[in-house]
């Protein structure tokens, strides 16, 4: 077990299984609110980075579920809540986003998920079940993300997702099937002479949403000195 900081928040986080990285925080700086006063849910919540993130950033209006699928997880994200006083606003339950009877209907204003990159044909298992279940779909495909998203949230809710850019058209085909109109998109790449395989991007789909996405201009981790760019370091700022 380790604690680490993330800014104002302190986290407990497991020595081997997932942990906190760039996409982490990426995601959470993703997450834009739509109205005052919302529901969240995060699925695959892992020890609750991204929820306290925005419990911290959103404050009182903004209410927030955790789901994980791995228990002792969801225990070290409750005590995580705990510690840094965010349990009013965020709370994390345990189970899987494929059960149809784990969480309400049309419930949530925004689902906010990290989903494993790797296919399990194309992944590497690892030594830890824990890691291997955060990087490799194991329990969660594209397919089950849109369908879950579908599922849980309202009409008009948001999802708002991060993934490798080289399965992207499997992701948008994803969402489109379970009716979740891809609405904003940002590329992220190492650096600005990157190939585009090489990065992942940043997703906002809309439940029912009309035709038309704004693709943004992509955000560069490192700079040509190979130093972190001002504008990924503005994103940790919470």
């Amino acid at each position: 077990m380790s604690n680490d900081e993330i800014g104002e928040l302190k986290l407990l986080q497991p020595e081997q299984g997932p942990r906190v990285n760039m996409d982490t925080i990426l995601l959470a700086s993703w997450v834009k609110l739509h109205k005052k006063s919302v529901k969240f849910l995060e699925a695959g919540c892992a020890a609750g980075a991204v929820s306290l993130l925005l419990a911290m950033k959103f404050k009182n209006n903004f209410q927030i579920t955790g789901l994980e699928i791995q228990n002792e997880l969801v225990e070290l994200a409750k005590l995580n809540a705990k510690n840094n006083k965010l349990d009013s606003r965020a709370n994390f339950i345990s189970g899987d986003l494929r059960d149809k009877n784990i969480l309400p209907r049309e419930n949530f204003d925004g689902l906010v998920i990290n989903p494993p990159y790797s296919s399990r044909q194309a992944g590497r298992m690892s030594q830890s079940e824990s890691r291997s279940t955060a990087r490799l779909e194991l329990t969660c495909t594209p397919d089950d993300v849109g369908e879950f998203a579908f599922r849980v949230l309202k009409n008009r809710g948001r999802l708002f997702a991060v993934f490798a850019s080289t399965r992207l058209d499997s992701f948008i085909n994803s969402m489109l099937k379970f009716k979740m109109t891809p609405k904003r998109l940002r590329p992220v790449y190492p650096k600005r002479d990157s190939d585009s395989n090489s990065g992942i991007f940043l997703i906002e789909c809309v439940k029912f949403g009309g035709e038309g996405m704004n693709i943004l201009p992509p955000l560069f981790i490192r700079d040509e000195y190979n130093n972190y760019t001002q504008e990924l370091l503005a994103q940790y700022k919470f």
